[in-house]
């Protein structure tokens, strides 16, 4: 496994920050970690990268052990925290020159990542004369410049415009999962609180809240989990309890007038069955439609307070 995290938990005084959180992620996965503010992305990050360590537990990243092998990690890790720390006097090139330095890399890997990320037009640049979207580029170049087997980035698009987004999805999604280039790419988990971040980019969820996981499945099965729900409109009142013989019904709001949203614990197509119900009730259905429950609808019932 690339990631393995077992019973892990945080304390911070008298707050649970991680309370046994486990899963395990293979090579080559893009995963999302979801969770609302303060529900222990950030702490559980910090862990993984040896920056923290855990009360209880234990884990591994590239299978090196967090606590015992933190030397080996780090050349095994690639890492860009929330607030990306950038030297923002120095120029671009002159900027991940000195990491690969650090890393005892090729310089020649410098050219390399500064191609991959997009770089090229701005290496000649000082980095604070750069925008949000490359200095978030710079701080990929500088995790990429080891050429990790994993990536570990914490709300790696915070504060960019609809185009930097864009720009920097399709980046992280380029380095990470399987590609006809280099088969199993990077393994990437990517920490946010942005629904359409993960729907953009990753081919799995975890979700997290209150330090405890509470869902954690591909995105694809994650959406099928989701209840169905159905408006409709008739051409005369019915009693609720009327509604309430159709079958898998699970909730039935009033949406005024003689219109309903009809929630059903089954993925079939429920349409037809409630036009048959409508039919044999003596009843017209003016509107019928059949509403999508996206991931977001999806996280705000599993974080719900």
């Amino acid at each position: 496994m690339s990631i393995l995290v077992n019973n892990i938990s945080k304390h911070f005084g008298s707050q649970k920050a991680l309370d046994q959180v486990s899963f395990d992620i293979k090579q080559g996965e893009v995963v999302g970690f979801l969770g609302p503010n303060g529900a222990g992305k950030s702490t559980l990050m910090k862990i993984l990268t040896g920056y923290l360590q855990a009360d209880e537990g234990e884990a591994s990243v590239a299978n090196c052990d967090i606590e015992k092998q933190t030397s080996i990690l780090q050349s095994k890790l690639g890492y860009l925290p929330e607030h990306n720390p950038l030297y923002s006097e120095m120029y671009v090139r002159e900027y991940l020159q000195f990491n690969a330095s650090v890393y005892k890399t090729d310089k020649h890997r410098v050219e390399e990542v500064i191609r991959i990320t997009g770089l090229s037009p701005e290496a000649n640049k000082k980095i604070d004369q750069l925008s949000k979207g490359y200095r978030q580029r710079v701080g990929l170049a500088a995790a990429l410049l080891h050429d990790p087997e994993v990536l570990i980035l914490d709300e790696p698009t915070t504060g960019l415009d609809p185009n930097q987004l864009v720009e920097i999805r399709a980046l992280i999604k380029g380095i990470g999962g399987e590609t006809e280039e280099n088969g199993k790419g990077k393994t990437v988990f990517l920490s946010t609180h942005i629904m359409q971040e993960v729907e953009a980019i990753c081919d799995r969820v975890i979700i997290i809240d209150k330090g405890k996981i509470v869902a954690d499945r591909k995105l694809t099965e994650l959406q099928q989990k989701g209840e169905q729900v159905i408006f409709v409109e008739f051409d005369y009142k019915i009693e609720n309890v009327a509604l309430q013989r159709l079958p898998h019904i699970k909730d039935i709001k009033s949406m005024g007038g003689f219109a309903y949203e009809l929630t059903f614990d089954t993925q079939e197509d429920m349409r037809p069955a409630i036009f048959d119900f409508a039919h044999d009730m003596g009843l017209k259905t003016l509107q019928l439609n059949r509403k999508a429950k996206n991931l977001e609808g999806l996280f705000a019932e599993l974080t719900r307070k």
